[in-house]
């Protein structure tokens, strides 16, 4: 149902039961799917891919070209999982030629006015608080927490699970399960009381934290403390992504406790 007040330029793609409210405005090359809900002032722009039943509140701005100087008007895309509610004044940048789309999940949850930059890959399930901010070529895993007005560095990654504390400034890379706190951002637990409510079992969650304990408690530097990890340790999934993300990393993962 498009109200009489809205401009949808006749190059976009709206599936039959989409409302889009007075004053919003679709740009050519958009695609929105069965059951969205556009609410007024929002700007869809050229390469949004927008999925089903997701809510784009008023004063969204999603897939303006990225805030990159060496973007050259490549084609590009940024694309809205199912499920996802894009509160007011979020905005969100399609790609660039590095990967060449923008990318969020399905079931997210984005609060009023972050920003999430060109070439971010943000995984199913996530929320991020106000004011949440993610610089280009992040990547998120699946089922993370961004407490309000958490920073991202650029080429950062946050694994899946991890819970970042409000405020906080993300330098280096997040692991997976665990709790960011602190300045600089460092380790502070792992996140036991989202993994309960996401299912896993008191046994698992005692296994993670092993993990973590060996990493971050022992004083190993990563090498010592991987090497330990895969020598002592059974092998399960969890252990296994823990040990990949280190082994992965680029930046290099956040502090721990006792680091200075």
């Amino acid at each position: 149902m498009n109200q009489p007040l809205a401009y949808v330029h006749p190059g976009a793609k709206i599936a039959k039961n989409v409302v889009i409210e007075p004053f919003a405005t679709i740009h050519n090359d958009v695609i929105i799917g069965e059951g969205t809900w556009i609410g007024s002032n929002v700007t869809i722009m050229e390469g949004a891919r927008i999925g089903k039943n997701c809510n784009i509140f008023p004063g969204a701005v999603i897939s303006a070209i990225p805030q990159d100087l060496k973007f050259q008007d490549e084609e590009t895309t940024a694309h809205i999982g199912d499920n996802t509610t894009i509160r007011e004044y979020v905005t969100v940048n399609r790609g660039t030629i590095d990967r060449g789309k923008t990318i969020i999940g399905k079931n997210c949850l984005i609060m009023a006015y972050c920003h999430i930059a060109h070439d971010c890959f943000v995984g199913d399930n996530c929320i991020f608080s106000n004011n949440s901010t993610l610089a280009g070529h992040i990547t998120v895993g699946e089922y993370v927490i961004l407490a309000g007005m958490t920073a991202v560095h650029q080429f950062c990654t946050i694994g899946n699970h991890a819970f970042v504390t409000g405020g906080s400034l993300v330098r280096k890379d997040v692991p997976p399960y665990v709790k960011a706190a602190r300045e600089p951002l460092s380790y502070a637990g792992i996140n036991s009381i989202g993994l309960r409510r996401r299912g896993f079992s008191s046994e698992k969650i005692r296994e993670i934290q092993n993990i973590y304990r060996i990493l971050y408690q022992k004083n190993f530097n990563n090498s010592q403390a991987s090497r330990i990890i895969e020598a002592e340790m059974e092998a399960t999934p969890e252990r296994d992504e823990i040990l990949q993300f280190i082994k992965n990393s680029k930046r290099g993962i956040m502090k721990g406790y006792f680091s200075n």
